[in-house]
Protein backbone atom coordinates (compact mmCIF):
# COMPACT_ATOMS: atom_id res chain seq x y z
CA UNK A 1 0.00 0.00 0.00
CA UNK A 2 1.37 3.41 -0.91
CA UNK A 3 1.81 6.22 1.57
CA UNK A 4 -0.94 8.20 -0.17
CA UNK A 5 -3.27 5.20 0.06
CA UNK A 6 -2.67 5.08 3.82
CA UNK A 7 -3.55 8.78 4.09
CA UNK A 8 -6.66 8.32 1.94
CA UNK A 9 -7.83 5.37 4.07
CA UNK A 10 -7.21 7.30 7.28
CA UNK A 11 -9.23 10.25 6.01
CA UNK A 12 -12.08 7.93 4.94
CA UNK A 13 -12.10 6.28 8.39
CA UNK A 14 -11.72 9.38 10.56
CA UNK A 15 -13.01 12.24 8.44
CA UNK A 16 -9.77 14.10 9.19
CA UNK A 17 -7.44 15.08 6.36
CA UNK A 18 -3.65 15.46 6.69
CA UNK A 19 -3.94 19.20 7.37
CA UNK A 20 -6.46 18.44 10.09
CA UNK A 21 -4.08 16.00 11.79
CA UNK A 22 -1.35 18.65 11.65
CA UNK A 23 -3.69 21.16 13.35
CA UNK A 24 -4.71 18.65 16.02
CA UNK A 25 -1.09 17.65 16.67
CA UNK A 26 -0.09 21.31 16.91
CA UNK A 27 -2.88 21.95 19.42
CA UNK A 28 -1.53 19.07 21.52
CA UNK A 29 1.93 20.67 21.50
CA UNK A 30 3.53 17.98 19.34
CA UNK A 31 4.73 20.31 16.56
CA UNK A 32 7.27 23.08 16.20
CA UNK A 33 7.57 24.96 12.90
CA UNK A 34 5.05 22.58 11.35
CA UNK A 35 7.00 19.39 12.12
CA UNK A 36 7.08 16.89 14.95
CA UNK A 37 9.28 18.11 17.78
CA UNK A 38 12.40 15.99 18.29
CA UNK A 39 11.41 15.49 21.93
CA UNK A 40 8.05 13.92 21.02
CA UNK A 41 8.29 10.15 20.73
CA UNK A 42 6.42 8.30 18.00
CA UNK A 43 4.86 6.03 20.63
CA UNK A 44 3.17 9.00 22.30
CA UNK A 45 1.60 10.10 19.01
CA UNK A 46 0.62 6.53 18.13
CA UNK A 47 -1.09 6.09 21.51
CA UNK A 48 -3.06 9.33 20.97
CA UNK A 49 -4.16 8.29 17.47
CA UNK A 50 -5.17 4.81 18.61
CA UNK A 51 -7.13 6.21 21.56
CA UNK A 52 -8.87 9.13 19.87
CA UNK A 53 -9.28 7.81 16.32
CA UNK A 54 -9.13 4.00 16.70
CA UNK A 55 -6.32 3.82 14.16
CA UNK A 56 -4.19 0.71 13.87
CA UNK A 57 -0.46 0.87 14.37
CA UNK A 58 0.43 1.12 10.67
CA UNK A 59 -2.03 3.92 9.99
CA UNK A 60 -0.92 5.77 13.13
CA UNK A 61 2.70 5.50 11.99
CA UNK A 62 1.71 6.98 8.63
CA UNK A 63 0.44 10.04 10.51
CA UNK A 64 3.68 10.16 12.51
CA UNK A 65 5.57 10.12 9.20
CA UNK A 66 3.34 12.90 7.92
CA UNK A 67 4.00 14.96 11.05
CA UNK A 68 7.73 14.48 10.60
CA UNK A 69 7.39 16.35 7.33
CA UNK A 70 6.52 13.85 4.60
CA UNK A 71 3.90 15.22 2.21
CA UNK A 72 3.75 12.43 -0.35
CA UNK A 73 5.05 8.94 -1.00
CA UNK A 74 8.38 10.13 -2.40
CA UNK A 75 9.09 11.93 0.87
CA UNK A 76 8.87 8.72 2.93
Amino acid sequence: MSFQAYLDNIQAKTGVDPAGFRKLADARGYLANGKLKPTVKAGEVVAWLKQDFSLGHGHAMAIVTLLKGAKKEGDV
